[in-house]
C-alpha cells in the first residue's frame, strides 16, 4: 500500500522538453497522515544563522534541500512523504540550477511544485527559497 497518492505524476522531461530538467512531480497529491509544514528554507545554517553559498544558485539549492531533510528527520518525517514544494526565485535565470538540484533530492517522490519568481528574499545573498509540506505517516 503506498503511503500518498499522486495525482497525474509526470517528469519535467516531457513536459518542458526545451530545457535540462529531470524532476519527478505531480499535479496534486493526497496525503495521509500528520502533516508537516517548513518554513521557507535557503542556503543558511540553521545553527550559526550563516548565510552560505552567495551567488551559487545551485549550491544554495542543495544546502535549502539539506535543511529540509534535516527538518523532515526531526520532524519525524523524510522526503519521500513530501507532498507540495514551493519553489521562490529572485531571477528566472537561476530556474534549470534550481530545479536541477532541487531533483536529485526529490527523485521518485513526485511532489506537487509551484515555482514563483519574486523581487527580492529576506535577505539580499539569498537567490532561491523553498518551502515544503510533508506528512508524517500513520
Amino acid at each position: 500500500m503506498t503511503t500518498h497518492q499522486r495525482i497525474r505524476p509526470f517528469n519535467t522531461k516531457e513536459t518542458y522538453p526545451e530545457q535540462n530538467l529531470d524532476n519527478d512531480l505531480s499535479q496534486g497529491v493526497v496525503a495521509r497522515g500528520t502533516m508537516v509544514f517548513l518554513r521557507g528554507q535557503v542556503a543558511q545554517d540553521l545553527d550559526t544563522r550563516e548565510s552560505l553559498h552567495v551567488g551559487d544558485a545551485g549550491a544554495q539549492t542543495a544546502k535549502a534541500m539539506a535543511n529540509i531533510a534535516m527538518l523532515l528527520d526531526e520532524a519525524g518525517s523524510e522526503m519521500s512523504h513530501v507532498c507540495r514544494i514551493v519553489v521562490y526565485l529572485t531571477d528566472i535565470r537561476y530556474r534549470e540550477d534550481v530545479y536541477r538540484e532541487m531533483g536529485k533530492w526529490l527523485k521518485g517522490v513526485h511532489p506537487c511544485s509551484t515555482g514563483i519568481v519574486v523581487p527580492a528574499l529576506a535577505r539580499p545573498e539569498w537567490v532561491v527559497e523553498i518551502e515544503v509540506t510533508a506528512v508524517i505517516p500513520d
